[in-house]
């Protein structure tokens, strides 16, 4: 693959595609949900336990692609995924990626919302 700073948006999409389908392979979708279970719906411990994980499987997925296998190259390849967002694809995919580790959020359609 080409260097990390000319991924075009097709590649990005096929490296969100590799992730997900590792975090629901056979091998890492049961430990994710123990990790879920074990940390309900607290979003510290979701952070603490879940986010973690996702992190560690999508450093193994994008060092096939040329990033680097550490914080440097996790942080490189979030942001090329969020300039690229724009594509609604790849907006789908990350989105995907992110309900790994966040936990649902309920918005109450009786929020005051105006100061």
């Amino acid at each position: 693959m080409t260097s990390p700073q000319n991924v075009t948006v097709d590649q990005i999409r096929k490296i969100l595609t590799e992730v997900l389908e590792a975090l629901e392979s056979v091998d890492y979708a049961p430990k994710l949900d123990e990790a879920k279970e074990a940390a309900g719906n607290e979003m510290l411990k979701m952070m603490q336990i879940v986010f973690p994980m996702v992190v560690q499987i999508e450093m193994e997925t994008i060092k096939r692609h040329g990033f680097t296998n550490s914080r440097e190259g996790i942080v490189q390849f979030t942001q090329l995924v969020r300039e690229m967002e724009s594509d609604s694809e790849v907006a789908r995919l990350h989105s995907r990626i992110r309900s790994h580790y966040l936990p649902p959020v309920s918005i109450s359609s009786n929020v005051d919302t105006s100061l």
